[in-house]
């Protein structure tokens, strides 16, 4: 296996450390960036670089690439990782709550996507990883900021994919369920709770506080999987990860294909009559 130089960022807990460890164990190097950059000084060495980095200061991320670049020669794998949890029913939030769930987990990774594509294409090879959520194809009440981002961030990705894979650089689109995160503790923001949801997002919030800590899923075996798919002969453009993450998008799929098959022939009927 040839050395890969990865650049993470949100590398601290969660998928960002797993990967981190992953990363190291299979004998690779990593440029792991955080926010908070000395929760991760241990780890300096030889094959890591630990740099600071806020996602959502756009003007911090040439330099950050440049210093990964300045250090270890070239960037193989970006992993967009970096996210934050938000509940919260639509009405119930503001729009700062909605724009501050965009910047972090759709500008932010379109921002760094953006800024290593050039340097991907000019070496000819590379990977990003974007890691989104079964929330990128399914919803809940309480998420519609929180898979609002994850949707785009889908969008986004599945279109870039297309658009760079004549230089040879792949996309692939990580769709965790329920792992044993911080997204349901120290990484989740609420918006104040409002009565008349107390049945629908209500729902969510007592979800997330009897879930919160026992997740079914495990970091590191999910760390694994995505080498696994990005060592692949045929690696995929989604990554669905998780019994919950498959399951609910596949009855996702199945019900879209059932409601456009009821209404196909609506939409037949819209073109202009003929002759």
């Amino acid at each position: 296996m040839s050395v890969r130089v990865w650049f993470l960022t949100g590398s601290t807990s969660g998928f960002g450390r797993a990967l981190v460890d992953a990363v190291l164990a299979r004998g690779d190097r990593v440029v792991a960036t955080a926010r908070s950059p000395e929760r991760l000084a241990e780890l300096e060495g030889d094959d890591v670089l630990v740099l600071g980095l806020d996602v959502t200061q756009e003007d911090a991320i040439e330099p950050a690439l440049d210093g990964a670049v300045e250090r270890f020669g070239r960037i193989d794998v970006l992993v967009n990782n970096a996210g934050i949890g938000f509940v919260g029913a639509l009405e119930e939030a503001s729009l700062d709550d909605l724009r501050s769930v965009m910047e972090t987990m759709f500008f932010a990774p379109a921002a760094l996507t953006r800024a290593v594509v050039p340097r991907m294409r000019a070496q000819g090879s590379g990977t990003i990883v974007q890691i989104s959520s079964m929330g990128g194809q399914v919803t809940a009440p309480g998420y519609s900021a929180y898979c609002a981002a994850k949707f785009a961030l889908e969008a986004l990705s599945e279109a870039v994919a297309a658009e760079v894979a004549p230089f040879g650089i792949r996309v692939l689109i990580v769709e965790p369920g329920s792992f044993r995160t911080g997204l349901l503790g120290s990484s989740l923001r609420a918006a104040p709770p409002l009565d008349v949801y107390a049945a629908t997002v209500g729902a969510t919030r007592a979800y997330i506080e009897r879930e919160d800590g026992h997740q079914a899923g495990d970091p590191a075996k999910a760390a694994n999987a995505i080498l696994a798919a990005l060592d692949a002969d045929e690696p995929p453009l989604r990554l669905a990860l998780g019994i919950d993450a498959v399951e609910a998008i596949r009855a996702k799929h199945d019900a879209l294909r059932d409601e456009l098959a009821r209404w196909e022939h609506v939409a037949r009927a819209t073109a202009f009559d003929t002759g």
